[in-house]
């Protein structure tokens, strides 16, 4: 009996996971929002600049409104497994593109497993993006001859569904 093995260039991993925290001022709200994605991520959060002015809101060009953190490889996929049981280890089906991308929010990081507490930063929501991506999608980011990916090379929508379930044994809603 021979074995039906998925072709190595078909294996879908986990590129990276994208924390965000919007703030929408600069100021202390961008450090402590720093301290909170540090605290959740291990790992050192930077400040995104606002790209245009909003004279309404007070924002100027330039200014930090928001505080972003990456995380790949293993580091990633530990993370994004406590992420996952925040949200009760259901993921919603309309989260998903058809690039092989999901998002998703929590409101408030304290739900987050081995987040405690803390009076100085308080309570704080978060974005999370996760990419997925296969052998060969290098070619989109590469400098020298760069490519797009072929139609039947692209993880759909479904496919990254039946990976998250699959990896990280969570269901879909």
């Amino acid at each position: 009996m021979s074995q039906t093995t998925e072709p190595v260039m078909k294996k879908i991993s986990l590129e990276k996971v994208v924390l965000n925290m919007g703030v929408g001022k600069s100021g202390d709200a961008i450090n402590i929002a720093k301290k909170a994605l540090d605290q959740i991520s291990g790992k050192k959060s930077s400040s995104r600049a606002a790209k245009e002015t909003q004279r309404d809101w007070g924002v100027r060009k330039g200014e930090p409104i928001g505080v972003a953190v990456t995380i790949r490889g293993n580091d990633a996929k530990e993370l994004l497994k406590r992420l996952l049981e925040a949200k009760g280890n259901v993921v919603n089906g309309k989260s998903f593109d058809n690039f092989g991308n999901y998002s998703f929010g929590i409101k408030e990081h304290i739900d987050i497993p081995g987040v405690k507490y803390d009076p100085q930063i308080g309570i704080l929501g978060l974005g999370i993006s996760i990419t997925l991506t296969r052998p060969g999608y290098g070619i989109r980011n590469r400098s020298k001859h760069k490519a797009s990916v072929g139609k039947k090379h692209i993880i759909s929508n479904q496919e990254a569904k039946d990976y998250l379930v699959k990896e990280f044994g969570v269901s879909v809603a």
